[in-house]
């Protein structure tokens, strides 16, 4: 049984991160989808880019 992650898992990731840092919502969006942490993401975001962002790359991350 190996522990390496799949290319496709990867690939999925890198384009998540990507978004989260164009348009952290729709990072946001593609990992968890419309529960509350989207909500949340679209606050920061308004509130400030870079919180919106950090929260994007931490929601994808901790997965």
């Amino acid at each position: 049984m190996s522990t390496t992650s799949k290319p496709d898992s990867v690939l999925g990731d890198f384009i998540k991160l990507l978004f989260s840092i164009l348009l952290p919502p729709v990072g946001v969006f593609f990992e968890v989808g419309l529960g509350m942490h989207f909500w949340l993401n679209i606050v920061l975001t308004l509130l400030g880019y870079f919180p919106g962002v950090i929260h994007a790359v931490y929601i994808i991350a901790k997965k």
